[in-house]
């Protein structure tokens, strides 16, 4: 019996001989690129992004020295100096630029070096447990009640010109117990889950299981302890220049608030002086934020579809589903109506 290619499009509509391979992008081609897509996720990496720039260009390109003093003091923004000059007629705009490079490096050292620890650590007792987790957790539980903002300064004042490196090495050192505890607490639950024990009774080695099974759901609190130390790297690194602990002589957005703390520029009415390295800092702070909102909802495949679902209802209507609301839908035909009277019986 011969069957025509008709036929078989007749049972198979799209299957015969004459159909084509759709060219639409398969689901796996748009996963790739599924974080970069995300808003949140986007924004904070293009201002990530221009602040590493600036990190790297930014004594390079700044339109004055940061030092050289000129006659136009206290100079409110212009077309020559947008951000104003200081006391002594220095660019501010030129003093944010060169002090972006120390603010950065002394965040991006101090979030890697406690990530790293808090993750060896942190994981490696949650899994293996019993004496392991005894001994790491003891560790942790010594360096969770070091200040670390006394140390640094005991830090600083003891090592002679001690620079970001020396700043940043100190905080990572003594921020990662936190983020440890809580990798731990994740970890204890996530080793006896079905997938860990299937991996296990297969013959994986056990960096296997870690590397591969266990860390991949730990990535949100670990982009999280990141974010989490580089805001208070950066927030301590301007606190100790704020308060003239490190040198004032190279240039942070801490020391340029101290110079215009210790000149009164609230006071004179300068708010040019300290504004923009205040929003400086509020924007890192808002970067990092929205990559861990976007990573959180790139792993978390309920944030990722909340607010996306849409339902019909038997009257046509579509009704969008949102965190936190149930929606009730009420057929307007069949529900009763209500007379409400007033106090003279009148119905309204």
């Amino acid at each position: 019996m011969t069957v025509t290619p008709s036929s078989i499009e007749q049972v198979i509509p799209g299957q015969g001989a004459m159909a084509q391979p759709s060219a639409k992008p398969t689901k796996a081609k748009r996963k790739r690129f599924r974080f970069i897509a995300n808003g949140k996720a986007a924004t904070g990496l293009v201002m990530l992004a221009i602040y590493v720039l600036f990190a790297i260009i930014g004594p390079w390109v700044a339109p004055f020295d940061p030092d050289e003093r000129t006659p136009e003091v206290l100079s409110p923004p212009s077309a020559q100096h947008w951000f104003g000059t200081s006391h002594l007629g220095q660019d501010i705009f030129s003093q944010i630029l060169a002090g972006t490079r120390g603010v950065m490096v002394v965040g991006l050292v101090a979030g890697v070096i406690a990530t790293v620890l808090s993750v060896l650590i942190g994981v490696t007792a949650g899994y293996l447990g019993g004496a392991a987790d005894e001994g790491l957790s003891a560790l942790s539980n010594v360096f969770l009640v070091i200040p670390a903002l006394p140390l640094i300064i005991i830090v600083t004042a003891a090592v002679t010109n001690a620079g970001d490196l020396i700043v940043a090495l100190v905080i990572g050192l003594t921020s990662w117990a936190w983020g440890a505890r809580v990798l731990r607490a994740q970890t204890l639950s996530l080793r006896r889950r079905d997938y860990v024990e299937a991996a296990r009774a297969s013959g994986e080695k056990t960096w296997r299981i870690i590397l591969f099974e266990i860390l991949p759901n730990l990535t949100a609190i670990i982009a999280s302890g990141f974010v989490g130390t580089v805001i208070f790297a950066v927030m301590s690194e301007i606190t100790l220049a704020f308060i003239g602990i490190s040198s004032v002589s190279s240039w942070n957005w801490g020391t340029i608030l101290f110079w215009a703390q210790s000149q009164q520029a609230l006071a004179q009415g300068a708010w040019w002086w300290f504004v923009p390295a205040g929003l400086a800092i509020a924007l890192l702070g808002t970067s990092l934020s929205l990559i861990n909102f976007g990573i959180d909802e790139f792993v978390s495949p309920r944030l990722r579809s909340s607010g996306t679902g849409r339902f019909r209802t038997a009257t046509g209507e579509r009704v969008k589903m949102k965190v936190g609301f149930t929606p009730v839908v009420r057929d307007r035909e069949s529900a009763p109506e209500i007379e409400i009277k007033d106090a003279e019986g009148v119905a309204r």
